[in-house]
C-alpha cells in the first residue's frame, strides 16, 4: 500500500515559527502519516511573476533557510527533512504526488489577495475531486480580512477609523502558535523518478537559473539584504532594542519620528512580506515590550500613556489587505471602484525610463531610484517622494507604472499594500479628495533629509565630488566648476527632465479642477465610494510629515 502523506505547501509563510499550517501538516504523525514540505515555482507564487534580482535572491535565501532547518531534523525513520522545490502547475504536482503517495492533506497559509484565487481555487477543486483535505490557515495577516469585512456588514471599511472600530469589535489578534514538535514526524523521501517527472531542482537554484541577473547599478549598493527565518529573528532582536530605547525616551514609531535615510534599515517589512517573520510575533513582541517598559516606568513613578499606535504601520498593512480582498482590479484604475479616475498624461516612455533608472536630473530622486535598483530597498519617506514625483508632483504619469516597477524591484512590495500606497500618494484613493497641498518639493526635501549630500553621493557617483553648496542643485554650478569637478550637466549627469516650477503649477491646477468637478457631483459623501482618511493626523502619519 502506498505511503500516506500530508503536504506542507510553502508560499509566503517561509518560516517554521508561528506556522499554523505546518502544525496541521504534522498533526497526524501518530497515525503514521508522513510529511512532504515543498515550494512550487509556478511563475506567480511569492511574487515571482515579475521579479528582479534582489527579490529573487531574498526568496531563494528564505527557501534555503527552511531547507537547512529541515535537514537538521532527524525524522521518525531517521530520514532528515528536506524542502522540495518544483517547477510547474501546483495541481499537476499534487495530482502526481497523490498517485504515488496517497495525499491526506494539503496545508498552506492563506494568501488573501484576489490574484491568488485562481491558483488556490484550482487546488481546492483538485482536493475535492481526489478526497484530499485542503487546510488553509490565517497567519500572514493579524486578522482574517474576510472576518473584518463580515464584521463591518459585508463591505470593507472605507476609512482607517472604521477599520480600527471593526477590529476592536473582533478583538486583539491571536498570539503566535507554539513551535512545531518534531518528535515522531516522518519525512517522506521522494524517489528520483518522481523528482525527474515533476521537474524538481536537484540543487538549490540561483537567480541566474531563472534568467534573472543583477542590474548594472548594483555596484553602488551599501546594504545587501538576506532573506530567511534566522536572519529575520536576528533583525527582530535588533529592532526591539531600537523600539525599547524609543519607548524609554517617550516616543513611538522611531523610524517615523526620526527618519534617517543614511543608517542601516531597521524595517521588518521585507521579512514580513515573505513571511520569514510572523506578523503576529512582531506585533506581540512590540506590545509586550511596551507593556514591560510601561510597568518599569510605573515603579519609578513615571506615567506612560498610550501605546495603541506603536504598531500603526502593521495596522495600515492590514487595512490595505482588507481593502483589496474582494477587488481584483485593485492594482489599476479601470474597474477599480475605490480609485478615482484621474486623467493622467499618456505614457511618456522617455520620462518613465529616466525615472526608473535614476536619470531625472534631480539628485534625491535619482539617488533613491538607484538605491531601489541596487538594493531592493527604499526608506518609506523616499518611496513617497519618488512616487509623488512620478504622479501628481511632476511627471503626471499614472501610478500604475510606478506600481509595476516597485513590484519588480522592491523587496517588501506585495500586491495589496504596494498598490494601496501608490493610490494614496497619487491622490487616487485613501486620501481626502485630491488634496495636492502635501506635495513636497524634491529639492527642498533633499536639503532637509540629506543636508550634507551623503546619501546622494553614495548612490549618484557622478555627484561625489560636488561641493555641498551645489549637491542638491548641481545645475546651479558655473560651467567652469562643472568641468573642474567632472560633472558637466547634460554630459556626465543628466539635465532635469522637467521644469519643476512649471509642471507643479500645471498639476496643481489639474487637481483643483478635477476636485471641483467631483465636489459638484456630490463627492466625497456621494458618488464613487472613494476611500479617504478620517482626519489630517492620519495623512501626516502616512507621509511621515513633521510639523
Amino acid at each position: 500500500m502506498a505511503k500516506r502523506a500530508n503536504v506542507m505547501w510553502f508560499r509566503h509563510g517561509l518560516r517554521l515559527h508561528d506556522n499554523p499550517a505546518l502544525l496541521e501538516a504534522i498533526s497526524d504523525k501518530t497515525e503514521g502519516i508522513a510529511l512532504i514540505p515543498l515550494f512550487i515555482f509556478d511563475g506567480e507564487s511569492a511574487g515571482t511573476k515579475t521579479v528582479g534580482y534582489n527579490r529573487m535572491s531574498f526568496l531563494l535565501n528564505s527557501l534555503a533557510e527552511i531547507d537547512k532547518q529541515l535537514k537538521a531534523i532527524r525524522g521518525a525513520s531517521d530520514i532528515a527533512g528536506k524542502l522540495y522545490l518544483f517547477q510547474g502547475n501546483p495541481t499537476t504536482v499534487f495530482r502526481r504526488l497523490n498517485e504515488y503517495y496517497r495525499l491526506n492533506k494539503i496545508c498552506f497559509e492563506q494568501d488573501c489577495e484576489p490574484i491568488w484565487n485562481r491558483r488556490d481555487d484550482s487546488v481546492r477543486a483538485l482536493c475535492n475531486d481526489l478526497d484530499i483535505e485542503a487546510v488553509e490557515k490565517v497567519s500572514h495577516t493579524l486578522w482574517d480580512p474576510r472576518t473584518v469585512i463580515s464584521t463591518n456588514g459585508g463591505i470593507p471599511p472605507l476609512t482607517y477609523q472604521m477599520f480600527l472600530h471593526t477590529v476592536e469589535i473582533i478583538g486583539a489578534p491571536p498570539r503566535p502558535v507554539e513551535d512545531p514538535e518534531w518528535d515522531g514526524v516522518e519525512f517522506l523521501k521522494l524517489t528520483d523518478n518522481m523528482l525527474m517527472e515533476l521537474n524538481a531542482f536537484w540543487q538549490f537554484p540561483t537567480p541566474e537559473d531563472f534568467n534573472i541577473f543583477p542590474d548594472n547599478i548594483s555596484y553602488v549598493a551599501k546594504v545587501k539584504w538576506r532573506g530567511g527565518e534566522q536572519q529575520a529573528l536576528l533583525h527582530l532582536a535588533e529592532r526591539l532594542k531600537v523600539e525599547e530605547r524609543a519607548f524609554k525616551n517617550g516616543y513611538y514609531l522611531p523610524n517615523q519620528a526620526n527618519p534617517n535615510i543614511l543608517e542601516s534599515p531597521k524595517s521588518m517589512s521585507a521579512h514580513l512580506r515573505f513571511g520569514c517573520l510572523s506578523v503576529r510575533r512582531f506585533y506581540w513582541s512590540v506590545h509586550d515590550l511596551f507593556k514591560h517598559v510601561q510597568i518599569e516606568a510605573f515603579y519609578h513613578r513615571i506615567h506612560m500613556a498610550g501605546g495603541e499606535h506603536i504598531t500603526g504601520q502593521l495596522i495600515w498593512r492590514e487595512y490595505f489587505y482588507t481593502m483589496s480582498v474582494n477587488n481584483p482590479y485593485y492594482d489599476r484604475m479601470e474597474g477599480n471602484a475605490i480609485c478615482l479616475n484621474i486623467p493622467w498624461a499618456p505614457p511618456n516612455q522617455e520620462q518613465l525610463q529616466s525615472w526608473r533608472s535614476g536619470q531625472t536630473g534631480f539628485p534625491l530622486i535619482d539617488a533613491a531610484m538607484r538605491q531601489l535598483l541596487a538594493e531592493g530597498w527604499l526608506h518609506h519617506t523616499l518611496r513617497n517622494t519618488v512616487a509623488t514625483f512620478l504622479t501628481r508632483g511632476a511627471l503626471w504619469q499614472s501610478w500604475e507604472h510606478g506600481l509595476r516597477h516597485f513590484l519588480k524591484y522592491l523587496l517588501d512590495a506585495d500586491w495589496s499594500v504596494c498598490a494601496g500606497n501608490w493610490m494614496w500618494v497619487s491622490s487616487s484613493a485613501f486620501e481626502r479628495l485630491l488634496d495636492s497641498s502635501l506635495v513636497s518639493c524634491p529639492i527642498a526635501f533633499s536639503k532637509r533629509l540629506d543636508p550634507k549630500g551623503e546619501y546622494i553621493r553614495q548612490y549618484v557617483p557622478e555627484l561625489a565630488k560636488i561641493p555641498q553648496e551645489y549637491i542638491h542643485e548641481p545645475w546651479r554650478m558655473p560651467q567652469e566648476m562643472q568641468e573642474n569637478y567632472e560633472c558637466v550637466i547634460g554630459v556626465q549627469y543628466p539635465e532635469r527632465i522637467v521644469d519643476l516650477a512649471k509642471v507643479s503649477k500645471r498639476n496643481t491646477l489639474a487637481m483643483q479642477t478635477l476636485r471641483q468637478s467631483l465636489i459638484a457631483g456630490g463627492a466625497p459623501d456621494e458618488g464613487p465610494p472613494h476611500c479617504r482618511p478620517s482626519n489630517e493626523e492620519e495623512v501626516h502619519q502616512f507621509f511621515w510629515l513633521v510639523d
